[in-house]
């Protein structure tokens, strides 16, 4: 298997399976064997899905047309940073601690924090007055992990204060007793901080070389399963939720959860998945299935069904995917590794990986693909596959055409979790590793963020679909519900942070133009699916594309530079703009 970031000196545990050749398939507990043959023969069913057949090889050779030179999307998926919290002072850094930080001369400014760039720094009113009860501080190099804040759907909607943004601090703010027993930093007003450069220095310097947005937002309001969802679908509605020990959600009775707004209240309809739930046709839900909360199912289509139809090859890579036993319930994703903090963190987090809210998309038992060479393609993996899975197909050359990554917890920049320096390796050993790639060329590489984990940010973005539930402030109730008839469904929610690595992006370029996470699967929808959209309501029927006009991506006025930019995965900084490290 190739190996990627994930896989480091801390790993304290390792993968159950280290041989695709002849795999053991984990199933409700039993484990059986097959292998490519098996996987042919006639259709068995684990927890209710259909275990695909393997596609046929002689389809895998298919390169399929795109609209724009981007014949390979990468999109890596962190978890929970609004803009300001990490571009509110760019592409001014104080240098006082961390990596330096030194932007280019002819840096444009962001609509951040500052209403302009003095010699001794960003000043304007939201610095020094701001609304809120505490005005936004500069977090240091070593206060890089910190606590969580609230990000619910409504909190975040209070928090927005009808478009005010003056109530973060009495309705997303943590508790102050949220680093209890860890060591992980708080201080009131924690909600309003922000980094610079110092610390978020790889991103910064990305920026300083590739494109990145100003005006991207979170489709809805709330936290990552909606977000993540969003990502794939646009749409969170047509879904349900079930008892985590239902033996077939397809068919078993709905029950009611916190996190899902049912049509009229009645469990016997569809409603929305608005908050975190874990996924219905995973077996590592629930924490491997030792807690009894319930567990969700999303009908309708995924990008992953329009990409199979088109037979575009695609995959969903996520750390920790891989099992690492069994246990009554069936495949336990057991492992994990040290933050900067030095806590365990399992690696998995079911509630992230979208495509296992689906019955037509999800992987139950965490089954490996067949081969390397089957990655991206449809057999028994259902194209969810563990993080060191791309790094493989990558390395052995068949790195689908859109890719998926969601890093391990403890490198995916969830606070609690994560933070912006574990983030940072992971990030940039990944893009280092394209860059060197024969595919680099003709890859966009998209990081973009599932939501804003509620911290401040200075932007209210329009309300483009309105909802009227008890879980809806006046922002979003006093505005029409705009796409298809489910509530729960407002946004945009809080402005998220979005770069665009690629040979093909104006360099140093800050867009202004509106998106939000359904512009990039509007993106991919356009450049492999001639516009094909999701329906049913999704935000890409109203999604601004990625390369319009003053977009991050620009197939117009770019002369494609193919030199990479290398960082240091440690520092953030710039190694070299060229090949090798």
């Amino acid at each position: 298997m190739g190996e990627g970031p994930a896989l480091r000196d801390r790993r304290r545990r390792v993968r159950y399976y280290t041989a695709i050749a002849a795999v053991t398939v984990l199933g409700a507990g039993a484990a059986v064997g097959a292998t490519v043959a098996t996987a042919n023969a006639a259709p068995r069913t684990i927890d209710g899905v259909t275990v695909p057949a393997t596609s046929p090889a002689s389809s895998w050779t298919y390169v399929p047309p795109s609209a724009t030179p981007i014949k390979h999307v990468v999109v890596i998926f962190d978890e929970n940073e609004s803009f300001d919290h990490y571009f509110g002072t760019y592409p001014y850094a104080a240098n006082t601690d961390g990596s330096p930080f030194h932007a280019k001369k002819g840096t444009p400014d962001v609509n951040g924090l500052y209403t302009s760039i003095t010699s001794s720094g960003p000043v304007g009113p939201l610095l020094t007055s701001n609304p809120n009860e505490y005005n936004p501080q500069r977090l240091t190099h070593s206060q890089a992990l910190t606590c969580s804040q609230n990000h619910s759907y409504l909190p975040e909607q209070e928090a927005n204060d009808n478009g005010a943004e003056d109530k973060y601090v009495q309705f997303t703010q943590s508790a102050s007793t949220c680093n209890a027993g860890t060591t992980e930093f708080f201080q009131p007003g924690l909600v309003m901080d922000y980094y610079d450069g110092n610390t978020v220095t790889g991103l910064w310097n990305y920026a300083q070389n590739y494109a990145m947005s100003d005006n991207n937002f979170d489709p809805d309001f709330g936290p990552s399963t909606p977000g993540a969802v969003n990502l794939i679908s646009g749409f969170d509605g047509a879904g349900y939720a079930v008892a985590s020990n239902a033996a077939d959600p397809t068919t078993a009775a709905h029950v009611t959860a916190s996190n899902v707004g049912y049509v009229g209240g009645n469990t016997a309809n569809l409603g929305t998945i608005y908050g975190d739930i874990d996924p219905a046709y995973d077996e590592c839900s629930d924490t491997n299935h030792t807690s009894t909360n319930p567990v969700g199912v999303l009908t309708g289509q995924n990008i992953g069904n329009l990409l199979d139809a088109a037979n575009v090859s695609w995959g969903w890579f996520q750390g920790g995917f891989a099992p690492t036993g069994t246990n009554s319930d069936g495949a336990v994703c057991g492992s994990e590794h040290e933050n900067i903090g030095g806590a365990e963190v399992t690696d998995y987090v079911p509630h992230h990986d979208p495509f296992q809210f689906y019955a037509s998309t999800a992987n139950p038992a965490h089954l490996p693909p067949t081969s390397e060479a089957a990655i991206g393609h449809t057999d028994q993996a259902n194209h969810q596959y563990d993080i060191s899975d791309f790094y493989q197909t990558l390395h052995d050359g068949n790195m689908p055409s859109v890719s998926f990554l969601k890093p391990p917890a403890y490198e995916n920049a969830h606070p609690g979790n994560s933070d912006p320096l574990d983030e940072q390796n992971f990030v940039v050993n990944t893009v280092n590793q394209i860059e060197q790639s024969k595919y680099w060329g003709s890859t966009a590489i998209i990081v973009t963020y599932d939501d804003s984990d509620g911290w401040y940010d200075s932007v209210s973005g329009p309300i483009v679909n309105g909802s009227n539930t008890a879980q809806d402030a006046a922002i979003c109730n006093t505005e029409p519900t705009t796409l298809g008839s489910y509530q729960y469904r407002c946004g945009f929610g809080p402005r998220l942070p979005l770069i665009v690595i690629s040979p093909w992006t104006r360099p140093n370029y800050v867009s202004n133009n509106l998106t939000d996470t359904a512009s990039v699967l509007k993106f991919i929808e356009d450049n492999w699916l001639h516009g094909q959209r999701i329906g049913n309501g999704s935000y890409d029927a109203s999604a601004g594309s990625l390369d319009a006009p003053g977009g991050v991506l620009d197939f117009h006025l770019v002369i494609p530079n193919y030199v990479p930019v290398i960082l240091n995965p440690t520092t953030g900084e710039v190694v070299s703009t060229g090949f090798g490290l």
